[in-house]
């Protein structure tokens, strides 16, 4: 029996919630933003009519009201996201108990053994669809394949409030004339290297010499080609299964610029100290130390240094860091 996969994303999750909350707020072009006086002034999320001005994610808040001088800003509101999310799970655990969380708002299920109860798995997801509706007065959009990444592709086809299936017979006309950047596994890093090579839509990978592929991009670049020609062969993760540990980080959001390198060390210090707590608490020790900057610009550099020992001393990590 061929994989029946869904991948649901509930649409403009964070800003969906606070219209629902807060009654006041429909109709309007809402933004839910970070506290600007500490730095976290950016857009978290957006609904569909800020979205219609222009408004980004991940923009700052004087930006995102130049294009849309009416947006509203509301804060976050984390521990109602989490309910929602929780209840989402809920309406999933009733199709399958295979789901996989892709952050908060997005989920992949695998409903291969779930259509002699409940139908075919377009049918499944129009189920969940208007479910989500009726008991959560959230939309979700849901794409339907026979892999993960088609499927996680085909919710982003058609939003908000939809289904969009990539049947087997069918996925080169869907989706090799999309960019390349919309499938997962390729950032702007990767995508760059592929526009190098003129490879500019997911068909053009698909058709790459994969062996060059593999030379010019390593294991990565073969995995990609097998991902644009429909081989994709990852399980969708039991529900409650533990996973096996690869990493572990922090992140803080510094509410000034670091001026001086003993600046930068009691930063660094700060984060060491958790990531070293979570190391213990997982009993695990580190080879490999990265360190992710974002400057008051919003760019990003990334930096790795392969320690001489596995460790988990927060002074050893701070300083490879």
């Amino acid at each position: 029996m061929e994989r029946a996969i869904l991948h649901c994303d509930l649409n403009n999750f964070y800003a969906s919630v606070e219209c629902r909350d807060f009654p006041h707020l429909k109709g309007k072009a809402v933004a839910v933003c970070g506290r600007q006086e500490e730095r976290h002034g950016i857009v978290l999320a957006k609904n569909e009519l800020a979205k219609k001005y222009g408004v980004s994610t991940g923009e700052p808040i004087f930006q995102a009201k130049k294009k849309c001088p009416h947006l509203v800003i509301t804060p976050p509101h984390y521990d109602r996201y989490l309910y929602f999310s929780n209840l989402a799970k809920e309406i999933y655990l009733s199709f399958t108990d295979q789901i996989e969380p892709f952050g908060i708002d997005e989920c992949w299920l695998d409903v291969t053994g779930s259509q002699i109860l409940f139908g075919t798995p377009y049918e499944i997801a129009e189920t969940i669809r208007k479910q989500f509706y009726g008991q959560l007065g959230l939309t979700v959009s849901v794409g339907v394949s026979f892999n993960k990444i088609f499927a996680k592709l085909g919710s982003d086809l058609k939003k908000p409030d939809a289904v969009s299936e990539i049947p087997p017979d069918r996925f080169r006309e869907i989706v090799w004339g999309l960019s390349a950047r919309e499938m997962i596994g390729v950032g702007d890093s990767t995508a760059r290297r592929l526009e190098s090579m003129g490879v500019y839509t997911i068909g053009q990978l698909a058709r790459f010499d994969r062996k060059l592929l593999g030379k010019k991009l390593g294991k990565h670049g073969d995995a990609l080609w097998q991902c644009a020609n429909g081989e994709d062969r990852s399980p969708v993760a039991l529900e409650n299964a533990e996973e096996e540990v690869k990493s572990v980080g922090n992140s803080v959001t510094c509410p000034r610029d670091l001026q001086t390198a003993g600046e930068v060390w009691s930063v660094l210090l700060l984060v060491a100290e958790s990531v070293s707590r979570r190391l213990r608490e997982k009993q695990l020790c580190a080879g490999l130390v990265t360190v992710t900057i974002k400057d008051n610009r919003f760019s990003y550099t990334e930096h790795s240094r392969r320690l001489e020992y596995s460790c988990r001393d927060s002074t050893d990590l701070a300083r490879a860091a």
